[in-house]
């Protein structure tokens, strides 16, 4: 194991002295041949001998104010062809334990070739391991919002048609991400966004035996061509933009993956980064209570915020909440009751809704100035599982409305809520949306699922969360992490009791729905329901 200056962590000088990218390729290099395949798709999980890490999705925790409390750490791999940098992510990450990852490769961020370049490529005269070849721009824009805990789209390459394509993946931040690629160090402002700088240094003759292996059984090249490639252009560009940048490295690695004590050393520098993390109350575990803890006592004495809007307490309303809070109702009863509020619920929600004048003509041939929705789309979003209960009153007064769902469950191991399932309409960030969750106690799902709604490009004022029932500590938490969400619900609760149940309450919502048994530990808030 090689450590710059003999120590780790330690990032030698010279970055000051990079321009953006590295010097452009010297006259009489020519360009690399490359062969036409499809461009590398991570796999949404990495099952190894222990347990299944999660390369897609993320556990979308943030503190009191809505922000993020730490950032990713980010590892950049960077390495020769055929060094192995694949295969030490893949082992770095089974090391590691961690069961959010995101491994991001910069195969997906080759540029749009123009006309002429289209051509070049598909005489394989196009280099496409010139520095010029990557879309640095955008590639830093994405892993700085990773690395900011963030969803991101990432282009799909297809060297068989030479672009990108149309469809592009959606990826959330992780706890870790691991970036690779050959020209990983190549950018300064990629560079600046790497906590930990490995350099995958393998022996050329290794590298070469590797692609000969791979070139000659997955593409169907001869042998004297792939040593012919390999002499006039892929040794060419690592001794000229690959090698030089080693010197930026952390660690070099030697052998890639199969060097088990590098291995070790990287994975025990990341622990001790990712440890920093727990000193955090946000994250210390329990994280789950500790955190609910300090909800509860951050708006004692404090006046309902302005964001909140209650239905007036009519005699129908209350009589409604009379039926469904009563436990000797019947399922029967307790469903059309509920009903009946979630209809008023979502109508009043609607009311907020902008809108602007419009004037029609009435059967009588008269001018009639009303109003009309001022704005593009309206979209639903459930926490599951109770929300969803709310989405057929959504549908009724909204025709056509595109319906999202989001799944939040708490890691009985470790205390974090982690985000399981999501299913959101494409574009929605261009949407006005109202969340929907029946019971709302300390506010940790309803935040959990703004913030994931914020993380997809959906303005925070454009958000409505609408609650049959609330308490008034889930209120407080997040009107005051998201002072511009609007907040709508039937009733507000005063109290919560030491198990987080909103008194004097409903019970639990989703099993009176649904008809199935509450856990003994159940929670009003739906991160605590088990999948259904």
């Amino acid at each position: 194991v090689c450590a710059s200056q003999g120590h780790l962590p330690f990032i030698l000088g010279g970055e000051g002295s990079l321009d953006r990218l590295l010097p452009s390729v010297c006259p009489g290099v020519s360009p690399r041949k490359r062969t036409t395949s499809q461009c590398k798709s991570e796999p949404p999980l990495l099952r190894t001998s222990k347990r299944t890490i999660y390369t897609a999705g993320r556990p979308p925790w943030y503190n009191e104010h809505g922000t993020q409390s730490k950032e990713a750490f980010v590892i950049g791999l960077c390495g020769g062809s055929a060094s192995g940098k694949t295969t030490a992510a893949r082992k770095i990450i089974e090391a590691l334990d961690v069961p959010w990852v995101v491994l991001l490769s910069m195969d997906s961020f080759y540029k749009v070739l123009t006309p002429e370049q289209q051509v070049a490529a598909a005489s394989n005269d196009y280099n496409f391991d010139h520095p010029d070849a990557f879309d640095f721009g955008l590639l830093a824009h994405i892993l700085q919002k990773l690395k900011l805990g963030k969803s991101v789209k990432i282009p799909v390459y297809d060297f068989t048609t030479h672009g990108r394509q149309k469809e592009w993946k959606i990826v959330y931040g992780a706890s870790v991400i691991i970036f690779e690629g050959i020209m990983a160090f190549a950018d300064k402002e990629l560079l600046q966004l790497l906590d930990m700088k490995v350099f995958v240094d393998t022996d050329s003759d290794i590298r070469l035996v590797r692609r000969l292996r791979r070139d000659i059984t997955e593409r169907g090249r001869d042998i004297e061509g792939v040593i012919k490639q390999y002499n006039k252009f892929v040794k060419p560009a690592f001794e000229q933009y690959i090698e030089p940048t080693m010197r930026l490295a952390d660690i070099v690695v030697p052998r890639g993956g199969y060097n088990t004590v590098a291995i070790d050393l990287i994975v025990q520098h990341v622990h001790s980064q990712l440890e920093e993390v727990r000193v955090s109350p946000f994250y210390s575990i329990p994280i789950l209570h500790q955190t609910k803890a300090a909800l509860a006592t951050a708006h004692q004495a404090q006046p309902l915020p302005q964001t909140l809007s209650v239905l007036e307490s009519t005699p129908q309303v209350r009589g409604m909440h009379t039926i469904i809070r009563n436990k000797e109702t019947s399922r029967d009863e307790f469903i059309f009751y509920s009903k009946r509020l979630m209809r008023l619920l979502i109508e009043r929600a609607l009311s907020y809704l902008p809108s602007q004048s419009h004037v029609v003509q009435t059967p009588q041939g008269e001018d009639y100035e009303g109003r009309t929705f001022h704005g593009k789309r309206i979209t639903g979003v459930s926490i599951l599982r109770a929300g969803e209960t709310m989405e057929p009153a959504l549908r009724a007064v909204c025709k056509d409305v595109r319906i999202g769902k989001i799944l939040i469950q708490t890691n009985q191991d470790t205390g974090e809520p982690e985000l399981h399932y999501l299913r959101l309409p494409k574009d929605i960030g261009e949407d006005h949306v109202i969340l929907m969750d029946c019971t709302v106690s300390t506010g940790a799902a309803a935040m959990m699922a703004v913030r994931v709604l914020l993380d997809h490009d959906v303005q925070e004022e454009k958000i409505l969360l609408v609650s049959l029932l609330m308490a008034e500590m889930g209120v407080h938490s997040v009107a005051y992490a998201f002072p511009q969400v609007k907040i709508i619900t039937t009733a507000v609760d005063k109290k919560v009791n030491d198990l987080f149940h909103i008194i004097p309450g409903i019970g639990n919502f989703g099993d009176r729905y649904f008809g199935t048994d509450a856990p003994p530990d159940w929670s009003d808030d739906e991160m605590d329901e088990p999948s259904y």
